[in-house]
């Protein structure tokens, strides 16, 4: 008997994290991108938006966690996987647990302010009274790389 391979597996969804990642660059922000998925349907979409907005909390996971709080029409994302090209940050990471986010899966870890694994455990910290599942890794070469060209041309 064949096993039925999943074609929406982390790889796919961190894809079009990417995608978003791409955006950001065209706008001349950070390139960074996230997406919202629930029971493998695309809910969201973000990219960072802080020099275009002049809203220094308008990182990517915070503007997909608000238009997924608008499609689903709930405060709550409990069944939801957020997919982001970079660690999230602590600003992030809490929006994370107080939105009940099931999972997050980022690809390049961010050693200067993240909040998952590099500098904090915030989203696994037993004191909170909710844990988000990390899944660390996926796609990080390409979203290693898109920050990297980024910060050099900057330089």
């Amino acid at each position: 008997m064949q096993e039925l391979v999943n074609p929406f597996g982390h790889d796919y969804w961190m894809k079009l994290a990417y995608r978003e990642a791409e955006k950001a660059l065209e706008e001349q922000e950070v390139p960074v991108g996230a997406v919202i998925v629930k029971d493998n349907v695309l809910i969201a979409r973000g990219h960072n938006q802080v020099e275009g907005l002049q809203d220094p909390t308008a990182h990517a996971e915070m503007i997909a966690i608000t238009a997924a709080c608008g499609t689903l029409g709930e405060k709550r994302l409990e069944g939801c996987t957020l997919y982001v090209t970079l660690e999230p940050c602590p600003m992030c990471a809490g929006a994370m647990i107080l939105a009940k986010l099931d999972t997050c899966v980022y690809a390049a870890a961010d050693p200067k302010a993240g909040a998952c694994d590099s500098l904090y455990h915030l989203c696994e910290d037993p004191r909170l009274n909710h844990r988000v599942k990390i899944v660390s890794g996926v796609q990080e070469e390409p979203c290693t790389r898109i920050l990297q060209h980024f910060f050099k041309e900057k330089r």
